[in-house]
């Protein structure tokens, strides 16, 4: 019989929604200076058009999640349609939690206040520690991004009430010169540059697999409190940022007559032909950059300044910035675990190379998260301006979220009425366009995210054509899993009861030796933690898909049988390592449990705690901890208690 425990729907939409802000909201800390650069005081009409854009796409990802109430990220929905489909959608992905990894952690220390010169150190110091911190699988990781969220939740609705004199002004600067000035392509390509604001969407999709029953009404409750609170304060800090005395070129955001960009542009012109130094240019290139890269700080220290006086403005932008730096650094910590667990799902599918689904002690992808850590630190390395970066990063979020929608309307087994794949369509159409626009005017972008989607094609290509590589142990004519199914036995009660908490062929040996020789009941016990498939693309961890369980269980279980040892394999899904293996022990009445040795360093134990002295001070009296190698051969034993 196998007993497996299926995935913990623990996740309320009062903790799911901060965990969506943590993702979506950041777009904010740096769409809103981008927009103005590239629109002026028709930015206003750009971020209603992007709010009416994020309030279709919210309602379009209720649909997803009632459809994919395991997690239907873009990875699932493109599968469901064809595997090629599924790769290019979780690609594009790829390409966009890289470029917001990379990002995030600049515009941190541009919200911290950090000269340029440090920012590239910084930045790589910051992103070795988060990899750190996933590598250990630190729990608290998650609760301090919900911290930080929140704070800025808070912070956000303090800002606004104080932004509202500014707000007044902003309105009263609205113009829609722009659009009568502008030709229709360069309106539509400067709507585009900012469809950026749509990045962390996805991020809900993967949710419902732990969201608690029924997961359509949790992802509602997760869905639309963030969407109001981004439409609307995106709206309200737009607004106030038109309206800022902040000045560029001698000239107040407030009094600008067309977009920066053009300004830069024509002073460009005019250094070329030696009307304007060179120095000019450089300071009002640092005077654009501070608001494109700090918005909300600079929101906050003149809103600040108003109420307070100058030194008042200036600690609360110093409070805005450490705030909205640190929910900048959760948000790299969020997209680099996000890069692992699309790896992660790609390799175990064989559409990657299978060393990127190879675990640590803290079932972390360990090649995976490397490849996360180093990929961003080279962005940052080799670019540090937001406005590059950002072209970027554009392709990644439209093309992921397209593949969804389309996927989506497609599938004809997705549970949707007329009118909700109808607008399915139309979204599915409008985002192709979108993306479609950006690859053909932001070449960078293109080549980045393009290359990235070819590479992985190659390799697929490619691999599909070798032969698979051979598994380590023979594995019977039936399978693994049909193996543990035939080892179904009724438990004796009269029968001692060994419970084996390790993996490799030694253990599984030592166990079924020690089991024949007592003539005890053998229980096998897998446990797949779940620190890396929180925010993973894929539906629930099953046995029926994970092949390193299969390969542990239906070893022990094919030794059992030729031992002739009535056999109990067990798989858990869990986070709680030590507490389930004590659980499952006592509840089937073991008196042994068996389990491997740890190789983990004394700091790696200190940090993240170690499995078998947790489990050693939870086991009650009665119940003996053997501890071996999994690297000690066992030899059995020539006599047993029973011959």
């Amino acid at each position: 019989m196998l007993v497996a425990e299926s995935r913990p729907r623990t996740l309320k939409w009062i903790h799911a929604g901060p965990l969506l802000y943590g993702d979506w909201g950041t777009s904010r800390l740096y769409v809103l200076g981008l927009a103005f650069l590239y629109t002026a005081h028709a930015s206003v009409v750009y971020l209603a058009a992007i709010g009416l854009l994020m309030i279709a796409v919210s309602w379009a990802y209720t649909v997803v999640c009632r459809g994919f109430p395991d997690g239907g990220g873009v990875y699932t929905a493109g599968r469901e349609i064809h595997p090629v489909l599924g790769v290019v959608g979780a690609t594009l992905l790829l390409s966009g939690y890289i470029m917001t990894a990379a990002i995030s952690v600049i515009e941190a220390f541009h919200y911290f206040g950090a000269s340029d010169s440090w920012i590239l150190p910084l930045g790589i110091v910051s992103v070795v520690l988060i990899g750190a911190i996933n590598w250990l699988g630190a729990k608290s990781a998650g609760r301090f991004a919900l911290i930080i969220a929140l704070l800025a939740l808070v912070l956000s609705a303090i800002l606004a009430v104080l932004c509202l004199p500014f707000v007044k002004v902003g309105l009263q600067t609205f113009s829609l010169e722009f659009f009568s000035t502008a030709p229709p392509a360069e309106i539509w390509v400067s709507f585009t540059k900012i469809c950026l604001a749509l990045a962390g969407v996805e991020a809900v999709a993967n949710m419902t697999g732990l969201m608690k029953q029924p997961v359509a009404k949790e992802a509602k409750r997760t869905i639309w409190p963030v969407t109001i609170e981004v439409v609307v304060l995106n709206m309200v800090f737009g607004i106030a940022l038109a309206g800022l005395a902040y000045t560029v070129n001698g000239v107040a955001i407030a009094d600008q007559h067309g977009p920066h960009i053009h300004v830069l542009e024509q002073l460009e012109a005019q250094v070329a032909a030696g009307n304007v130094s060179a120095t000019q240019l450089a300071i009002v290139e640092e005077e654009v950059e501070h608001y494109t890269n700090a918005a909300m700080k600079v929101v906050a220290e003149q809103s600040g300044a108003h109420f307070f006086g100058e030194s008042g403005g200036r600690y609360f932008g110093i409070a805005a910035g450490i705030t909205f730096g640190l929910l900048l650094l959760s948000a790299t910590n969020t997209a680099i675990m996000a890069t692992v667990s699309v790896l992660f799902a790609m390799a175990r599918d064989r559409e990657l190379p299978r060393p990127l689904s190879k675990l640590n002690y803290s079932g972390v992808p360990w090649v995976g998260l490397i490849v996360a850590v180093v990929i961003p630190i080279g962005v940052i390395a080799i670019e540090q301006d937001v406005t590059v970066l950002a072209k970027l990063y554009v392709l990644g979020v439209c093309g992921a979220i397209s593949t969804t929608m389309l996927s989506c309307s497609l599938n004809k087994k997705l549970k949707a009425s007329t009118l909700e794949r109808g607008g399915l369509w139309f979204l599915a159409a409008l985002l192709l366009a979108i993306t479609v626009t950006i690859g053909l005017t932001e070449w960078i972008s293109t080549a980045f995210s393009g290359g990235l989607v070819a590479t992985v094609l190659i390799f697929r290509a490619i691999s599909s054509r070798r032969m698979p590589a051979p598994e380590p142990l023979p594995e019977p004519v039936q399978g693994w899993l049909a193996t543990m199914m035939d080892s179904e036995v009724a438990i004796d009660p009269a029968k001692p009861k060994i419970m084996l908490a390790a993996r490799g062929r030694y253990q599984a040996e030592f166990a079924v030796d020690t089991a024949r020789r007592r003539n005890a009941t053998l229980f096998a016990m897998f446990v797949r933690t779940l620190r890396v498939m929180d925010v993973g693309p894929g539906g629930n961890p099953r046995i029926e898909d994970d092949h390193d369980a299969q390969i542990a269980l239906g070893t022990t279980a094919v030794l059992a049988k030729q031992a002739g040892v009535d056999f109990f394999p067990i798989y858990v899904v869990s986070g709680e390592i030590a507490e389930q293996l004590v659980d499952f022990t006592v509840t089937y009445g073991c008196d042994t449990l068996i389990m491997g040795k740890t190789r983990r360093s004394l700091f790696a134990r200190k940090i993240s705690g170690d499995v078998i002295s947790t489990v050693a001070s939870l086991l009650p009296d009665g119940v003996s901890l053997v501890t071996r190698s999994a690297t000690t051969p066992h030899v059995p034993s020539a006599l047993s208690t029973h011959e």
